[in-house]
Formats: structure tokens, C-alpha cells, sequence
């Protein structure tokens, strides 16, 4: 079902990162200038900071995006190719009333999406995107006319701010650390490499020639085992489509996920007093390992669901520091308003080099993960997990089958027409089979009638 349909039944086309679809079909330019127009039109003024990551549609949907700002009588900065984390924090120190980041993320190339955020470089409310949506049904919006018209104003020296904010943030220098990154083709193909040169690391590059369809292609953050199978020695830091995640690989060639990177990270702030409330948050997704690792450590573990922005809300709410998702998005909300991966990176980095331990000894005596199994079905968009009943019942049966020696999670994804079947066990055998059974039951439901 396209988008535009599921806005015209009344349903929201804004999910948990935004709006998302297949470029030029589900988001064309039509719809890129509507949303411009509508949240052009919800602001009272300007600038809008727009950036986007290297998809070969960024550049069209970018365009049609400001139009409609423009013509709503808002001007936008053009940051151009820029990590997300860099387009937050150019809003919220730039004085702009609104952000704009044109990115479908870890999706696949023929994927796109527009993320709007606040002024203080957060997500926007889930009230104002219900807001924006009503706009563009009604073709509620205000018009420019003549020299009320918004015009365009790039930004040519972005990411040097950008970098600078990164680099204040390193409390050492990482020179002697050897780095192996994987730019994932996308928005950090440039600044990611720059960063850790200018933060005196031997740096190696992967995948950093963007074509405008290679993105995510099998690399990056999605795609950790390119990077596991290359920088045996090296620690290794996986970025996706537009940066704002982080998958780490120790020098073993094993995988980091985020709650690996938030457990080493949390239990070194603990240690140096700098933990504010002396909890972390994170998502129903994080391993029953890093809780029971947390625990270990006396840390407080407040789970939020899945989304950085109910993340975010929990940090605020909490007066916390640090929170993020076993997917690799991290927020240090003393640093930043969103999951920012490069910035995550250097916390980590900072971790090695304050300890002077190699990131496969942190790994060890931060956490013991349980195996955990990771299965997608893809429906239709306008299937209702609630009513999926054959599902729910063997939930319960695999539930009570694992009792407290497992774990089951079945949610929707908020970016993609997918259910996502999570399971933990004791054992990978068991836990696949059991998610493999879920699975079918999951598509024989979602295929009747």
C-alpha cells in the first residue's frame, strides 16, 4: 500500500524514523514537496537545515523538500552530504527552527525517507507529525508570494563544524590505535575518515565511493560481517546509510553490537563517577545479557520501546546520560540530541584509550550476551499485528515453552512493511528453531484470505 493512499484512509505515513518508501514511487516529489509545504507551513518562520546521505534519489527528494518549504515562505540551509548526527547538531546550534535529513537510513538504495526534526535537533513529536499529516489531507498551507518566497542557502563549511563538535568531544589522542572503518557508501564516506585522521588514529577505509546505489550494499552497520572478515588486529567501526548507528568489531573479528558498546561504555562512566542517575536506557530489544550485566554493576535499566526518539524522551524524563538500541543507535544527551554513530565511536575509543585495554578485554568483562535470533517477515503495510491471532497463540506456547530461561518479542518495524520475530534462548539451536517457527506460523497468518 503507497503512501499516499495510507494518508488519504487517514492513517499515518509517519513512523518511528520518519517517512519512508521507494523513491520516486511510494515517495516521489510530489510528496516531498507536500511535506515541505506542511511543515513549512506549521513554522513561523526560518531557516530549515536539509541534508541527506548519498542515495541517488537524495538529491531529487532534497529539492522537492525545500520547494516546499520555499514556497511556504521558509528559507532552507543546504548541508548537503552529511551525517545525521551533523545535520541535528548544525539545527540546534544554528539558530534553525527546523531540520530536514533525507535519508532512509540502513534501507536498502532504492529506499528513501524524510526525517523532520525540532529546533533543538531532536525528532519531532508524534502530536506535530499527526499535525503535519492533516495538513497535507486537507491541503492546508500557507503560500509565498513574491519576496516572501523562501530561497536556498548553502552551507559550505558544515561539516567542518561538524567535525569540530566530534573532536571536542575525544578527551585523548587515539594515536597508536589502529581503526578499520566501514563508511557503509553513505553520508560519512568523508567525514567519518577525516575525523579519526584528525584524531591521530591509523586509520584503513572501507567502503567509501559512493556510487548513489551502493549504499548499505552489503557493508556497513546492517552488514557487519565485511568488516569482521578484514580487520583482524584492528578495532573495527561499522557505520550505516547515514551514520547515526554504530556497529563495533574487536580485534578478534567478533561483532559489537549496541548493547555491547553501551555496556563497556556505562560501566567505565559508572567507574569515573559520570553516569548521571546511575542508569542507562534502553530498548524491549537489548539482550537479556545487558541487563543482567547492568544489574551486575549496580546500573538501573529503564526499557523504553523501540526508537531512539522514545529514547530520548526516557533520557529527558530521567535526567540520564546515556541510553540506545542494540541496533547501534546511541545517544549521550550531554553531547548530543540523537543517536550520532561517529560520535559514538569516539566514546568508545575513549574507553580504549583511558584504560589502555583492548576492546576485546572490555568486551569480556562487560557482558555475556544469550543467543539471540532475529527473523523478518515482510506483509503488507496495511496488515494489523493485533489481529494476527494464530501468531499471538504460538506466542504463548513458545513462551511458556522457555519460561525464564528465554525471551520473546514480536513487533512491527517502524521504517519498513515488516514484522520483526526476536527471540532469545539458552542456546542458538534453540533459538533459531524457535524463531523459525514463529516465522512460518507468522506468514501463513499474514497470507489468509
Amino acid at each position: 500500500m503507497d503512501l499516499r493512499r495510507l494518508l488519504d484512509e487517514g492513517r499515518p505515513i509517519f513512523g518511528t524514523d520518519g517517512v519512508r518508501g521507494t523513491a520516486g514511487s511510494e515517495l516521489d516529489a510530489q510528496l516531498a514537496l507536500d511535506i515541505g509545504q506542511a511543515a513549512g507551513s506549521h513554522l513561523h518562520t526560518g531557516p530549515v537545515v536539509v541534508g541527506r546521505d548519498t542515495r541517488r534519489s537524495g538529491s531529487m527528494l532534497a529539492a522537492a523538500l525545500q520547494a516546499g518549504f520555499h514556497s511556504a515562505g521558509i528559507d532552507t540551509v543546504d548541508v548537503g552530504v552529511l551525517p545525521s548526527g551533523g545535520i541535528s547538531h548544525l539545527t540546534a546550534v544554528g539558530g534553525a527552527t527546523m531540520g530536514a535529513i533525507v535519508s532512509a537510513s540502513h534501507n536498502p538504495a532504492a529506499d528513501n525517507g524524510i526525517k523532520l526534526l525540532a529546533a533543538r535537533g531532536t525528532k519531532l513529536a508524534d502530536e506535530v507529525e499527526r499535525e503535519l499529516e492533516e495538513r497535507m489531507r486537507s491541503a492546508s498551507h500557507q503560500t509565498a508570494l513574491g519576496g516572501e518566497i523562501g530561497f536556498r542557502i548553502e552551507s559550505p563549511d558544515g561539516q567542518e563544524r561538524y567535525l569540530d563538535h566530534l573532536v571536542s568531544a575525544s578527551r585523548y589522542s587515539f594515536q597508536g590505535l589502529e581503526v578499520a572503518l566501514d563508511c557503509a557508501n553513505g553520508a560519512a564516506y568523508e567525514t567519518a575518515p577525516r575525523l579519526f585522521e584528525l584524531l591521530k588514529a591509523d586509520v584503513s577505509v572501507y567502503n567509501a565511493e559512493p556510487n548513489g546505489v551502493n549504499i548499505n550494499d552489503g557493508c556497513g552497520a546492517t552488514h557487519p560481517e565485511f568488516l569482521a572478515g578484514r580487520s583482524r588486529g584492528r578495532i573495527g567501526l561499522a557505520f550505516d546509510g547515514d551514520a547515526d548507528r554504530l556497529i563495533a568489531v574487536d580485534e578478534d573479528g567478533r561483532v559489537a553490537n549496541g548493547d555491547v558498546v553501551m555496556a563497556i561504555v556505562a560501566r567505565h562512566m559508572k567507574e569515573q563517577g559520570h553516569l548521571k542517575q546511575n542508569l542507562v536506557v534502553a530498548t524491549v530489544m537489548s539482550n537479556l545479557g545487558f541487563r543482567r550485566a547492568m544489574s551486575d554493576a549496580g546500573i538501573e535499566v529503564v526499557e523504553t520501546p523501540v526508537g531512539d526518539r522514545y529514547v530520548m524522551e526516557a533520557l529527558t524524563d530521567r535526567g540520564a546520560l546515556l541510553g540506545g538500541e542494540q541496533s547501534g543507535h546511541i545517544i549521550f544527551a550531554d553531547l548530543a540530541q540523537t543517536g550520532d554513530g561517529l560520535l559514538t565511536a569516539i566514546q568508545l575509543l575513549n574507553v580504549v584509550a583511558g584504560t589502555g585495554k583492548e576492546l576485546r578485554q572490555l568486551r569480556t568483562e562487560a557482558i555475556t550476551e544469550f543467543p539471540q535470533v532475529l527473523v523478518n517477515v515482510r506483509v503488507d503495510r496495511s496488515v494489523d499485528l493485533a489481529t494476527l491471532d494464530d501468531l499471538w497463540d504460538e506466542v504463548a506456547v513458545v513462551e511458556e515453552e522457555l519460561g525464564d530461561e528465554g525471551r520473546v518479542l514480536v513487533r512491527p518495524s517502524g521504517t519498513e512493511p515488516l514484522v520483526r520475530i526476536m527471540v532469545e534462548a539458552p542456546s542458538q539451536k534453540l533459538a533459531s528453531g524457535y524463531a523459525d517457527r514463529l516465522a512460518a506460523v507468522a506468514e501463513m497468518a499474514t497470507t489468509k484470505g
